[in-house]
């Protein structure tokens, strides 16, 4: 019984850590496409990007 506990618990330590390592992949490979923004300083109340890529 130890042994099925074991298994299961360490099967949902490898689970968890291979679905951070995909969420982390997906982030550092994908660049997301510019979106329209306000690139004159703002005025209050306004956001704008800090750093355009675009």
């Amino acid at each position: 019984m130890r042994l099925v506990i074991g298994l299961a618990v360490f099967a949902g330590v490898i689970g968890f850590a291979a679905a951070n390592a995909h969420l982390v992949w997906t982030s550092v490979s994908s660049e997301p496409d510019c979106v329209p923004h306000l690139k004159d300083p703002g005025a209050a109340g306004q956001f704008r990007a800090a750093q355009s890529s675009c």
